[in-house]
């Protein structure tokens, strides 16, 4: 590796202070699963990095309230998550996404914070937490700010966040009975990189649907939701037409690319096909299905 600075403050306003939003590659760095990695294989070489591992423990700690909202530090690892039995019951598709994320070495060291500002489309958990409706608060030199998941990514590793901002906490609204569901499509183990990612929330009412978010992942250059899906399930009756209709709709919509992973027709078909196995998926479990 090419020598860096590395730089370890004491404070999450200290770290803020340290990044030069001037310099590109001038980073904070929590985990580091990813960074690691990128500068192992040479792909990012940092003039300096921000070890964020020594600032307040508040950004290392999560809750989860009374009526089932979770707000968690930036550097809340994703093991820390996994463990939850609050977080469980809170949020049963973190409970069944968490063993198909990654390893579990990788687990109990990537944090919430690096896992969203990576911006890797390939993530099992940006899906979902867009699904889920939730907000990360954003701090650089000019205060702090809330965005919603479903700004921050713009591009392929690219976010929303500005020069000299991080991520330091994540918001999930509790969901008031809310279904949800991830389905994640591999060519090998379940912990590797998807082909495709769908993540689905629906709010239901008797044998009605009547709010529906649908996320698509890995197979499109960014995390995104698709509304004509959404729209499609609107004051449907739960059931195979609205299911499929969804489906068709998603994969109408859908931009997405080819790669090893497979061709573009391909990943359009695993659209078309796994947006109605994830409305099973969330439906089911509830037993509405």
């Amino acid at each position: 590796m090419i020598p860096f600075q590395l730089a370890e403050p004491a404070s999450f306003a200290e770290a803020v202070r340290l990044i030069d939003p001037e310099d590109p590659t001038c980073r904070a760095v929590s985990g580091g699963t990813a960074m690691m990695l990128m500068m192992k294989s040479g792909v990012f070489q940092p003039s300096k990095l921000v070890s964020l591992r020594k600032v307040e423990p508040e950004y290392a700690a999560f809750t989860v309230s009374s009526d089932g909202a979770l707000q968690a530090g930036a550097l809340v690892r994703l093991g820390q998550l996994e463990r939850s039995e609050a977080v469980r019951a809170a949020f049963p598709v973190l409970a069944d996404t968490f063993p198909v994320l990654s390893n579990v070495r990788v687990r109990n060291v990537a944090t919430v914070g690096g896992n969203l500002a990576h911006a890797d489309p390939h993530m099992d958990l940006p899906p979902v937490l867009m699904a889920l409706g939730a907000h990360i608060t954003a701090t650089g030199p000019s205060g702090s700010r809330t965005i919603a998941l479903t700004e921050l990514f713009r591009g392929y590793y690219e976010t929303a966040l500005e020069p000299g901002e991080l991520i330091s906490g994540l918001s999930v609204p509790a969901q008031a009975g809310r279904r949800s569901a991830y389905v994640k499509c591999t060519t090998r183990s379940a912990h590797d990189w998807p082909a495709l990612g769908v993540a689905v929330s629906l709010a239901v009412t008797g044998g009605t649907i009547q709010d529906a978010r649908i996320v698509l992942s890995a197979a499109v250059e960014t995390p995104t939701r698709m509304t004509d899906a959404e729209a499609a399930l609107k004051g449907a009756p739960i059931g195979e037409e609205a299911f499929r209709a969804a489906g068709e709709a998603a994969a109408k919509a859908a931009e997405v690319t080819s790669d090893v992973r497979g061709s573009a027709p391909y990943k359009t078909q695993l659209v078309r096909v796994n947006v109605v196995r994830a409305l099973r998926k969330a439906l089911a479990a509830e037993g509405a299905v």
